[in-house]
């Protein structure tokens, strides 16, 4: 574990840069500034090393906006209708950061926030992170003392650990925001990458990307990901969900969630070899294929922008907006309980 000081925050916060490296050459670099993971080196099928995250080079650009770019998401990732929501027979006003709707913890998520870091004494390789979200911040009740503990394993696993306490109920919903480009070479699309999902449902959406309620089969349609297959094959098809997301940005019903961490989805990019799995104890998973990057953001080294589609996320989480829908599991948070999610992110070759 190498730290050294990454830059400032305009209020005058510290924050710095952790890496980890494995025996495998596997590297993963995270700057306390919203838990963010700024660059993964994985090797490909000839043991070439390459970063395969999207992000930038300095402080100053992860604090302007961007798509949360390797970002912890809190205290709810995803989307919330309206900003509000209901909680022991009283009304929540959050802030409406995406149309009218809340999205990834307000204007001020976790993303935002400087973590404390902490290195893990049992693990070289493990570090950490934590932070105290008072009492109606960013419009949520409850002191909720959070934990996330990245953990890079000799078998080339990312695990990552989430744990939150709160004095007062609360609801909750966290996620890593991850941009991935198997390729390596971020000026290319990951169309080409073969995706694979374990989910016989997903939750289709309305023109403002807010779960209708429903819960759809997969079967006969683009969003079938349960044997692998590129994610161009289908994205631009005649399909009324793809049109209102303008490709994949939906979540999908993760199989078998009795079994606690299992299977989620992968993702192989065929010209490097680099195959990505995830296992997650979490109920759902989003999948992002970066519709919305526009080529503003500058990549790193200043090599180009990130264009449309250069990059896919895989997150894994509660579905969205479940505060507000009855069908959906609950996502509420008790004093005395405590609030345990696990995401495995594991990289090879094939």
């Amino acid at each position: 574990m190498q730290k050294e000081h990454y830059g400032t925050t305009p209020k005058g916060e510290a924050v710095d840069q952790y890496t980890m490296e494995n025996e495998n050459g596997l590297e993963v670099k995270i700057i306390t500034f919203g838990g963010r993971i700024t660059s993964l080196k994985a090797p490909d099928k000839n043991g070439d090393l390459k970063d395969i995250v999207l992000g930038f080079d300095s402080l100053s650009e992860y604090i302007n906006e961007n798509p949360y770019f390797g970002a912890i998401i809190g205290r709810f990732g995803n989307r919330i209708a309206g900003g509000k929501f209901s909680l022991d027979g009283r009304q929540y006003e959050l802030a409406r950061n995406n149309g009218e709707n809340h999205l990834h913890g307000g204007k001020k998520g976790f993303d935002n926030v400087v973590w404390i870091a902490e290195e893990n004494g049992h693990s070289q390789n493990s570090l950490k992170l934590s932070y105290l979200s008072k009492h109606m911040e960013e419009g949520y009740p409850g002191n909720l003392e959070v934990s996330v503990t990245y953990t890079l394993q000799q078998d080339n696993i990312l695990e990552v650990n989430y744990e939150a306490t709160t004095d007062q109920q609360t609801i909750i919903n966290l996620t890593q925001h991850s941009y991935f480009n198997l390729s390596g070479n971020f000026s290319e699309e990951i169309l080409d990458h073969e995706v694979q999902i374990n989910a016989d449902e997903f939750l289709p959406v309305n023109e403002s990307l807010i779960p209708t309620g429903d819960f759809k089969k997969v079967d006969g349609s683009a969003f079938d990901f349960r044997k692998p297959k590129k994610v161009g094959l289908e994205i631009e098809a005649e399909d009324e969900q793809l049109k209102l997301a303008k490709g994949y940005d939906h979540c999908w019903i993760i199989n078998n969630s009795q079994d606690g961490v299992r299977f989620a989805a992968s993702a192989h990019d065929p010209n490097s070899g680099r195959l990505l799995e995830v296992y997650t104890t979490e109920l759902g998973m989003q999948f992002y294929t970066g519709n919305s990057l526009d080529g503003s953001l500058s990549q790193k080294g200043g090599e180009g922008n990130f264009g449309k589609r250069s990059g896919f996320c895989f997150e894994t989480q509660h579905f969205p907006d479940s505060p507000s829908q009855e069908k959906f599991p609950s996502v509420v948070l008790k004093p005395g309980e405590v609030f345990s999610s696990k995401t495995f992110f594991k990289f090879s070759v094939k």
